[in-house]
Formats: C-alpha cells, sequence, structure tokens
C-alpha cells in the first residue's frame, strides 16, 4: 500500500458486532456519508462479501466503484479497488482490537488516488475527512443497534 492516512476511535461493542455493521453493506446508505448505494456483487465462501459495488457522492469526488474484500474473523478486514471511473487506487483496512471493557479500538487506515490530478496534501485532507467521517459513522450506527 502507498502512503496512507489512519486514526483510530473506541466504540463502546465487541469485536463481532462492530464486523456485523462492517460487512452490512446494504445498510451503508442508511450511515456511511456519501455512499448513496452499496451493492455486495460476489459472496466469498465463508458468507463474507468478497466484491461489493458503491455508488459515492462526496463532493468533489462522485464516482461508482468496486472493491474486493478480504477478511480475517473479526480482527480485520482489508480492501482494494478492482475497478472504478475516477478512482485510480482505493485501499484500505479496518483493524479491530478488543480492549476488554466490552469496548473495541477500530483503526482505519486508507489510501485512494484519483484520475485527476491532485496535490499530494489535498488528497491526504481528502483521506482524513473520508476516514473520520467513516468512523464517526460506524460508531454511531453500532452503538444506537
Amino acid at each position: 500500500m502507498a502512503e496512507q492516512t489512519t486514526s483510530s476511535i473506541v466504540i463502546d461493542a465487541d469485536p463481532a458486532d462492530i464486523m456485523g455493521v462492517i460487512g452490512d453493506f446494504p445498510a451503508y446508505p442508511q450511515w456511511a456519508k456519501g455512499v448513496t448505494r452499496a451493492e455486495v456483487v460476489k459472496d466469498g465462501p465463508d458468507g463474507w462479501a468478497e466484491q461489493v459495488f458503491f455508488a459515492l457522492d462526496v463532493s468533489p469526488i462522485k464516482d461508482e466503484y468496486t472493491l474486493a474484500y478480504e477478511w480475517d474473523g473479526y480482527d480485520e478486514v482489508t480492501w482494494t479497488l478492482v475497478e472504478g471511473k475516477m478512482l485510480r487506487a482505493l485501499d484500505g483496512a479496518y483493524v479491530l482490537r478488543d480492549l476488554g471493557n466490552g469496548s473495541t479500538e477500530v483503526t482505519y487506515r486508507l489510501s485512494l488516488d484519483v484520475s485527476i490530478p491532485l496535490i499530494g496534501m489535498l488528497k491526504r485532507k481528502g483521506e482524513k475527512i473520508l476516514i473520520d467521517t467513516a468512523l464517526k459513522g460506524l460508531k454511531k450506527r453500532v452503538e444506537s443497534l
């Protein structure tokens, strides 16, 4: 993975509950800001999604793309871009660490590249906004269930 932006948040839930929300792609438009559609294209042999199509509209990025996922139980999920219109790369991960007190630290790593030229600083800022929004949305969704 190229240069990454990383951020973490603590969620008051166990890793299995959090991974359940992460893996419930059709519900993403309800809580993941900018995601207007998320459809599982291909299920993996373990029951987790292997490929997911997304429609995203977060100014200035409006795109449709497909991600390939790899799941490591309730500890980690990673993804890479299969195809996109505006995106050239979108690699990321959610890493979950059980804190043993009914809460879990969730770390989100993201590296993206777009087909339009963007200054590195602007790209990092975009990644940071995406990550912070995703983590806050995930926390709110998990803790409300």
